[in-house]
């Protein structure tokens, strides 16, 4: 089918079932009746996707104030972001405030995150079975590293929920290496975390590093 057409199914006749993640748990079902899903260790990433927006129909958050808008009369992607202000993945990952907002699509993220010119996005994360690749859960989240760890966090807990599978161990990138990640999935999760450190201690901005001072 065209791709117009999964469009407008998802915010047509079921965009108020959980149709799609029915599906999509079937699928991860049927491999784990298949023996492709080991559970011994998953590995967490985000991807970024590009909204379909243009900075020419955006404005600088402080013209913009989302708490003061009448849900009433919104346009529906005003409406879904007014109710994810205080979700993890998404309003309330972090208190920085991006430098521009969108009118149609106002939880994406603008970010310049490829080291190429800024864009508006959102992260698709993926927590993956290491035996044989396959995708176990999957979440969208706005574009910044505390959202991506908020999302992993929530695919962590529902696919223990779901489908009982919990890692012994996960692997990721620096993104998820900060203290407080690290924590929750050693102590609070019993998750073996193979991810780097999020230090900034040594610092390169001719500031004193951590190691100056005794």
């Amino acid at each position: 089918p065209d791709h117009s057409t999964f469009s407008k199914n998802r915010h047509g006749r079921f965009r108020e079932s959980d149709l799609l993640r029915h599906v999509f748990e079937m699928t991860v079902a049927r491999c784990m009746e298949e023996g492709l899903v080991g559970d011994q260790g998953f590995a967490v990433d985000a991807s970024l996707i590009s909204a379909d927006v243009q900075k020419q129909n955006s404005s600088n958050p402080e013209d913009w104030a989302a708490r003061e808008i009448d849900p009433a009369d919104a346009p529906r992607a005003v409406r879904e972001y007014l109710d994810t202000l205080d979700d993890e993945a998404f309003g309330a990952a972090t208190t920085a405030r991006p430098k521009f907002t969108a009118h149609a699509d106002p939880a994406s993220q603008w970010t310049a995150a490829r080291k190429g010119p800024a864009f508006f996005a959102y992260s698709d994360n993926y927590l993956i079975d290491t035996d044989h690749g396959i995708i176990v859960d999957v979440d969208a989240s706005r574009s910044n590293k505390t959202a991506e760890v908020g999302a992993m966090r929530k695919m962590l807990d529902r696919t223990e929920d779901r489908f009982g599978l919990k890692p012994d161990w996960i692997a990721a990138d620096t993104a998820y290496g900060s203290s407080d990640t690290l924590v929750w999935l050693a102590l609070k999760r019993q998750i073996l975390p193979f991810i780097p450190v999020f230090d900034k201690g040594e610092r390169t901005d001719g500031t004193f590093s951590r190691s100056d001072f005794a």
